[in-house]
């Protein structure tokens, strides 16, 4: 799969809400993203970026660990001007569903990062290892929460989780012999 032309078809945020969510998802995913602050740390750390990251979102807008993954994702983009999120229906786009499959499922949501010009860095989701854990210590609920807001130490592990992860992709893109030939650095 060309996943740059790919990235190129994606919705921003706000579109993608607006095409998927019903009223009330709608209404679940932006009380999360009012839920979620960035520490000054966080901030300063997001500002430092200095490479291009594209970064495809397989998501929807029914999920619970969608409502409560993929608002964080646009507060690094507010902070950030390097980093450039596209979301994807899952039930929408098959290909793509198969192409980022999580233990041989079509979960999400799944993220693929891929350079400036295209080349695939990483790829993460589902949910993070801070969420996994606290489900392993209780194991009950239900599969695939209901994207209410629950334990606010949790969902800033989460956050941290996910900075760490797109922090990691940077780091290996600043670092990139072939990317700092291009850029001179």
């Amino acid at each position: 799969m060309d996943f740059s032309a790919k990235f190129e078809s994606g919705l921003p945020y706000g579109e993608f809400l607006e095409k998927y969510a019903t009223d009330d998802q709608h209404q679940r995913w932006d009380e999360f993203h009012a839920s979620i602050s960035l520490t000054d740390a966080q901030k300063t750390l997001l500002h430092s970026f200095v490479r291009d990251m594209k970064v495809l979102v397989l998501a929807g807008t029914w999920c619970g660990d969608c409502v409560n993954q993929c608002p964080i994702f646009e507060h690094f983009v507010a902070e950030s001007s390097r980093i450039h999120v596209r979301y994807f229906d899952r039930d929408d786009n098959p290909d793509l569903a198969e192409e980022l499959q999580i233990c041989g499922g079509a979960r999400v949501p799944s993220l693929l990062f891929l350079s400036e010009d295209g080349y695939v860095c990483g790829r993460y989701g589902d949910r993070t290892i801070s969420k996994y854990r606290d489900m392993v210590s209780t194991l009950e609920g239900a599969a695939c929460p209901t994207g209410i807001p629950g334990d606010a130490s949790l969902t800033q592990q989460v956050v941290q989780d996910w900075l760490d992860e797109f922090e990691r992709i940077q780091w290996m893109l600043r670092t990139s012999g072939r990317l700092r030939k291009l850029h001179g650095d």
